[in-house]
């Protein structure tokens, strides 16, 4: 997550985060016990699901907060409207001295997830957790946007390989070396950032741009010098002139690398009908004696062209996805929430706290949250949000649907049953050791094969049921009444 040259990130928020905290510091509640979740409303992209991402960027950011006598002496320069100091110096001194001793859940990398469930759950000082808060969302939000969109382009690649190209493109610097890292997470085999490559242990992949071609006389001296020079990572790319003479030539420049005990891995086709010129190359390669090299295509791709090009029959082996991939083309923001459920006051129990609107998708759950994962004959069937305080028996469990009480769904004490929050933090300290990232990757590919077809579909998803527990449901439509100030 942290920008090269960046040191401390504890000012890596909103401002109304730190006015907020010093608001609670000055009510001398700033250590009253809270509870927050952080989830999201809608799937992006019009689909069915998302892929959890961010956990090991959560756990980094988490287990390094501090503020520095830096960061403090720039907030000791922020002045209100009449000129005067924003924040006192005990509030800076209170600042300076701060340990996170924060209790966060997380449901893992790679996880399928729906609307309305807690991706994130963090306990304990409320001025702490609302300092967490903007930086937890710009973490989780992209991180989650950027593996479901590589999730959708690997479905419609139907086990091809495809490779993150996106570094040109992505949202600057930092940007680009997460979306290279959640691209990973979700399904893409490789990526062309070298530095993500360093940092997350992702396969490098490239060879040469149309500039390399050009910067020869021709067209065949170009290719041979590559070949000559990387003779053990030939891809050449063939459209800078004319693609199919450009195959041709790729031939030539093959038969020389068998000839000295190397191969043609590939070519790539960057522009022009991919379907078309996918399929005239294969016959060339063919007819040259190159069945095994591989076609290579790029070129704006995203999951609605590569499902086209697959429904056309393009004898496409690897697919180079940039732009549309680390910019989740077609969704701007995974618009992910962070929201108080609960507080703790000293010497109580915990009092549930709900949010109300007139939209109904914005209405909060209260407590404790946690999630319920149903599985039967291998498929999922069904997440059912719970309260800890009030946890479901191991008989049947019911739960309802926030957005139409009618709709309610039953789970028999013989369904396989995951809880997916997982401890992070235990007060302060890390209790998980992230797995590695070709294992969140992999349990990408895992849960998605456990998710019906009808919720992977691009147009028209079936809805995967999501629920509150019975009791929860109950608890949670009780405080909307009284909050609008109805009597049963």
């Amino acid at each position: 997550m942290a920008a090269e040259g960046i040191g401390s990130r504890a000012l890596l928020t909103d401002l109304y985060q730190l006015t907020m905290a010093y608001g609670y510091h000055k009510a001398g509640i700033a250590d009253t016990k809270a509870c927050f979740h952080l989830s999201y409303r809608e799937n992006p992209f019009d689909g069915g699901f998302a892929i959890a991402c961010g956990l090991e960027p959560v756990i980094e950011y988490l287990h390094e907060l501090r503020f520095t006598d830096e960061d403090c002496a720039y907030l000791a320069g922020q002045t209100g409207n009449d000129g005067t100091p924003l924040f006192s110096g005990e509030f800076l001194d209170w600042l300076r001295h701060l340990h996170f001793d924060l209790d966060v859940a997380v449901i893992p990398e790679g996880t399928v997830v729906f609307p309305g469930e807690p991706l994130l759950r963090v306990i304990g000082p409320i001025a702490q957790c609302q300092l967490v808060e903007t930086p937890l969302l710009n973490i989780v939000n992209f991180s989650t946007l950027v593996a479901t969109k590589a999730a959708r382009v690997c479905l419609a690649a139907e086990g091809d390989p495809v490779v993150e190209f996106g570094l040109r493109r992505a949202q600057g610097p930092d940007g680009g070396v997460s979306a290279s890292r959640a691209a990973y997470i979700g399904g893409c085999a490789g990526t062309s950032n070298t530095l993500a490559a360093m940092r997350y242990s992702i396969p490098a992949v490239g060879t040469h741009a149309h500039s390399w071609v050009m910067a020869f006389d021709s067209e065949p001296e170009a290719f041979a010098a590559y070949a000559e020079a990387l003779p053990n990572n030939v891809t050449l790319l063939v459209d800078t002139y004319d693609t199919l003479e450009g195959v041709r030539n790729a031939v030539v420049a093959g038969r020389w690398l068998r000839e000295n005990g190397q191969r043609l891995v590939g070519i790539r086709i960057d522009s022009g009908d991919l379907a078309w010129l996918a399929k005239r190359a294969r016959e060339i390669l063919d007819d040259g004696g190159f069945p095994e090299t591989k076609i290579v295509a790029s070129n704006e791709l995203d999951e609605y062209l590569i499902g086209s090009l697959k429904e056309q029959g393009a004898p496409i082996d690897l697919w180079g996805v940039g732009t549309r991939l680390v910019t989740a083309e077609g969704q701007s923001a995974l618009g992910g929430v962070y929201k108080l459920s609960a507080i703790r006051k000293p010497g109580s129990e915990w009092e549930p706290r709900i949010k109300v609107s007139e939209q109904t998708a914005k209405i909060t759950t209260p407590g404790l949250q946690a999630v319920r994962r149903f599985s039967r004959d291998g498929v999922f069937v069904g997440d059912m949000i719970y309260s800890e305080l009030d946890p479901p028996c191991d008989e049947e469990c019911l739960m309802v649907d926030p957005a139409d009480p009618t709709r309610r769904k039953s789970f028999p004490a013989d369904d396989m049953a995951e809880e997916l929050l997982v401890p992070v933090f235990d007060g302060g300290e890390v209790v998980y050791v992230p797995p590695p990232i070709s294992a969140s990757r992999l349990r990408t590919g895992e849960q998605l094969a456990h998710l019906d077809a009808s919720h992977k579909r691009f147009l028209n998803p079936h809805r995967y049921a999501v629920g509150v527990e019975r009791r929860l449901h109950e608890l949670r439509t009780r405080l909307i009444m009284e909050a609008r100030g109805i009597r049963d």
